[in-house]
């Protein structure tokens, strides 16, 4: 099945293309050089992960004032498997509270 395309140039840099009943609108511009990729150097959560490795107990509530623990689990998932720590530390939410234990 062929698409009826309907490119309008609304001059070389600023395209509408309509295809069936859809549009999409797209600009394009023109430039020197990609710019470099900028990496945010460490986890800002990784003093927590540090502090809990270094201390003694083996199973720790963690509170990180204004962020659920959903979302800091995940980071410090990510964490725990960029370090290769995922068979020594487990991150866990449960009722809504983030744990970490050691395995």
């Amino acid at each position: 099945m062929l698409l009826n395309a309907v490119v309008n140039f609304i001059s070389f840099d600023n395209i509408l293309l309509v295809i069936g009943m859809s549009e999409i609108r797209f600009e394009l511009k023109h430039v020197a050089e990609k710019p470099k990729r900028r990496f945010k150097r460490g986890s800002k959560y990784a003093p927590i992960l540090d502090r809990f490795m270094e201390g003694e107990h083996d199973l720790v509530k963690v509170e990180v004032e204004n962020r659920d623990g959903t979302s800091i689990r995940t980071q410090l998932i990510k964490l725990i498997v960029k370090r290769g720590l995922k068979d020594r530390v487990k991150a866990s939410v449960a009722d809504g509270a983030l744990y970490l234990e050691k395995v």
